[in-house]
């Protein structure tokens, strides 16, 4: 895969999912972020552009086994992976950080003041979440569903209350910017989630869930910003060219 400067970072994630684990050695937001280029991303991280091209070329051609390329998916498809897989895992997560966040910032909070920071932007993330994943489930996803559906029947879309799917997407992609900005708060607190020596077992399991669902979460703000939503928006663009 040949790589060059003005590709964005979402778009060589969206072709191969193991290019994500190299932007995040280099600290590069391949989630929220994925609209930059790969110049954009080099400059703010002060990276060669030679040296993320050659590290990118590596893990692309060793990847060994093919993709899962999501770039590939229905929209509709997509759409019902993401809440059967990722806003499943968020419901079943952040009952578990929010009382563990609290518990450890109650027994750990006079040595390590920042878990009651930790525990506040857990709490602020959760409110945010349950909005969102009820915003997109409720009102986004099947005006996605009917799109596609559309599309490959060649029915007529009746135009929906929102005008059109670029509004609602805006506000997702504001929401996930949100998110992707506690995400880091959390990161820079915790230290890349790395529990300090005298940490106790849920101490640790709490950083563990932690990383795990940083993780989960920038993977999903990625299939939503950088493959789902542009499919949604092109979908539409047909369907209305066609009538």
């Amino acid at each position: 895969m040949q790589i060059h400067p003005e590709q964005t970072v979402g778009e060589l994630v969206a072709q191969d999912y193991h290019s994500a684990e190299v932007f995040n050695q280099y600290g590069i937001d391949f989630c929220c972020g994925g609209k930059k280029t790969l110049a954009m991303a080099c400059a703010e991280k002060s990276v060669a552009f030679e040296a993320l091209s050659q590290a990118l070329g590596e893990a692309l051609a060793g990847s060994g086994l093919p993709s899962e390329n999501a770039a590939n998916w229905p929209a509709d498809f997509l759409a019902e992976y993401i809440v059967q897989t990722h806003h499943r895992y968020l419901r079943d997560a952040l009952p578990f950080l929010i009382q563990y966040t609290a518990k450890i910032a109650k027994v750990h909070g006079t040595r390590h003041p920042e878990l009651k920071i930790v525990e506040k932007q857990v709490r602020l993330l959760a409110e945010d979440l349950v909005a969102h994943l009820a915003k997109e489930e409720q009102v986004l996803f099947p005006y996605i569903k009917m799109l596609d559906t559309a599309r490959r029947e060649n029915d007529p879309v009746a135009p929906p209350p929102f005008g059109t799917a670029q509004n609602p997407i805006r506000m997702m992609e504001y929401e996930h910017e949100s998110a992707g900005a506690i995400l880091e708060n959390l990161r820079e607190l915790t230290q890349e989630f790395t529990p300090p020596q005298d940490a106790c077992t849920s101490y640790r399991v709490t950083f563990a869930k932690l990383r795990e669902l940083d993780q989960d979460l920038r993977w999903h703000i990625h299939l939503e910003n950088n493959i789902l939503f542009p499919k949604a928006l092109m979908i539409e663009q047909q369907l209305q060219n066609q009538n």
